[in-house]
């Protein structure tokens, strides 16, 4: 999850084991950038590709720098949202500290192409999915067929693309860590208007906040009713998020 993948090459519909034709979207990847490889913490069979090195273009020069500034901003604006939700949960402001230290986060710029010839059947800019860690920060711009949630209704709703402001998802860790009391949210982004479609380009910034790898995620004692049990195994982070790629990316194949 390194560097650019072309139009179709991913399905995000697979991480739900649903099947449908690629998504109508190029990606760039960037991971942590800021990795001491001199730390065995990192450079070991447990870490796995997490902190894979990052693949840069030899144009334009100045991406790298912009990008892991980018990377470096949302970090710290993670860190902060997740100390929000400890507070929220009850626990103690630095409770997801030493669990975020060393995330595994990963920086996402995508590009939804115009559509001039009509998608296949099923096939949308991404297909719908929950993401896979804590948090998700998005910054989206307000052009034809965009972001949707779905609703408790099980009815999908428009996200409105508000001038300075984000899009912050829950993801499924941070469902798990509550017991579902915060829902992993549901989205996908549909394809454009057809009277619209062939001036529809679309770019969208996206950081999923993933914990450390080996951070285990566990229900949380705050948010259980006296009597209720834990509906998740405990899972660390690293492997949550690895079993959630390879479906992605092989699209069911494996």
């Amino acid at each position: 999850m390194r560097g650019w993948s072309a139009v179709g090459k991913e399905g995000l519909s697979y991480s739900l084991d649903e099947e449908a034709p690629g998504d109508l979207k190029e990606k760039m990847d960037m991971g942590p950038f800021d990795v001491d490889r001199s730390d065995t913490y990192f450079p070991n069979d447990e870490a796995g590709p997490h902190f894979a090195p990052n693949v840069w273009p030899s144009e334009p020069e100045e991406m790298q720098e912009t990008w892991e500034g980018y990377f470096a901003t949302m970090s710290e604006l993670a860190r902060q949202l997740m100390r929000i939700f400890a507070v929220g949960l009850e626990l103690p402001i630095d409770f997801f500290e030493d669990k975020i230290d060393r995330h595994i986060s990963m920086f996402r710029a995508l590009n939804y192409p115009s559509q001039p010839e009509e998608p296949l059947p099923g096939q949308l800019r991404a297909g719908a999915h929950s993401d896979y860690g804590s948090l998700t920060i998005v910054r989206q711009e307000d052009r034809p067929g965009g972001l949707q949630v779905m609703a408790k209704s099980g009815e999908w709703t428009d996200v409105p693309a508000i001038p300075g402001a984000f899009v912050v998802n829950i993801g499924d860790l941070m469902a798990e860590w509550t017991n579902d009391r915060w829902v992993s949210t549901m989205h996908r982004v549909v394809n454009p208007p057809r009277d619209l479609a062939e001036d529809s380009q679309r770019i969208s910034l996206v950081y999923f906040h993933q914990p450390n790898y080996d951070a285990m995620v566990e229900c949380l004692p705050t948010v259980l009713e006296p009597g209720e049990e834990p509906k998740y195994a405990p899972i660390s982070s690293g492997q949550h998020l690895y079993e959630k790629f390879v479906k992605q990316t092989s699209m069911g194949s494996t």
